[in-house]
């Protein structure tokens, strides 16, 4: 219910909910502020948008954002992602199909093999495509021209990006984590297009536990709705949303059972830690690649984890929410 990854059912659910243009754009003040004048001055030079990296945690609307460039700039989009592009050649096919001014978004562009980057280098640069054409002593080298086109690359790992393609990005935006308030506008304008009743009590309610993420915001929302329909005259209130939220397993915070399996761990097995991510996977059974990128990012945000060089440990706050008595060691520390 929490995890902010995308679903595959929810491909549609998103494309119902999701603004069109900036002015609609909930949120990331900054990013949208200079992203208008991005994309007012690159309009009105008639020339195709620079390429734009977009970072951050998963479900923060890095998808979303390539959409409305899009839109803004009145270009085509094409969705690849790092993982589908296996061969310089599938590459070659998708670039030499983009018309002028026309957007390649690739998701998870940290994830592109060194030798498709190679290639994406000097059509990144000098919009061209170098190809090799045979093999052995025979094999040339051909250059086809591409039309001028905007590449929007989305990564959770930036640090997993090569300098050499990340220098390639004529810009860069951090997406970060939304307040309560601008989560309770965007649940308040996906109840509205989904012709929801609800009040702001359980407005409010359900934006303090979607962890200050949009996408898990509109999945609760759906699902107490869901409830709504069910158990009641499908009017959202404040009491309703409190049972369906129990019902659904989502805690304080947003916080599931993973998020309490995770503080658990480091807090009962490891007396607070610090314990390394591989000893911290295998103590609850879930992958490395999950906690680092989907549930320490939001338990960081809310501080109850820390990380250190010798390993993760869990913070006072983490110990007043489970309700488990602080360690004198810890309590020395705070003094």
């Amino acid at each position: 219910m929490t995890e902010p990854e995308r679903q595959e059912q929810e491909t549609d659910f998103d494309q119902t909910l999701r603004p069109s243009a900036l002015v609609e754009f909930v949120g990331q003040e900054k990013i949208v502020g200079n992203l208008k004048v991005f994309i007012l001055a690159a309009r009105q030079r008639g020339e195709a948008l620079d390429h734009v990296l977009l970072t951050g945690p998963p479900g923060l609307g890095k998808t979303t954002l390539a959409h409305v460039i899009s839109n803004e700039m009145g270009a085509q989009i094409r969705i690849t992602s790092g993982p589908a592009i296996e061969r310089a050649g599938d590459l070659a096919a998708i670039l030499t199909n983009l018309g002028e001014g026309d957007i390649l978004f690739i998701d998870e562009i940290h994830r592109l093999n060194k030798v498709i980057e190679e290639v994406l280098y000097p059509a990144m640069e000098e919009y061209a495509l170098d190809l090799v054409i045979g093999k052995g002593p025979g094999a040339r080298t051909v250059r086809l021209d591409l039309p001028r086109f905007t590449i929007i690359g989305a990564t959770t790992k930036v640090s997993m990006i090569s300098s050499p393609l990340r220098d390639r990005f004529g810009a860069t935006y951090h997406l970060n984590f939304y307040e309560d308030e601008d989560i309770g506008k965007i649940i308040r304008r996906s109840a509205k297009l989904l012709n929801i009743k609800t009040d702001d009590e359980a407005i409010e309610l359900i934006a303090g536990r979607a962890r200050c993420t949009p996408r898990v915001a509109n999945r609760i929302l759906k699902r107490v709705r869901d409830y709504a329909e069910v158990k009641a005259n499908g009017i959202i209130t404040a009491e309703l949303a409190e049972e369906a939220l129990k019902t659904l397993g989502v805690g304080q915070f947003g916080l599931d059972q993973i998020d309490r399996r995770i503080l658990e761990a480091i807090i009962k097995k490891f007396r607070g830690g610090p314990v390394g991510l591989n000893t911290l996977s295998a103590a609850t059974g879930e992958e490395e690649a999950t906690i680092e990128e989907v549930y320490e990012p939001y338990l960081l945000q809310l501080g109850f984890l820390n990380r250190t060089p010798r390993g993760r440990t869990a913070t006072e706050a983490a110990y007043k929410h489970l309700g488990l008595p602080i360690p004198k060691n810890l309590q020395d520390k705070l003094i």
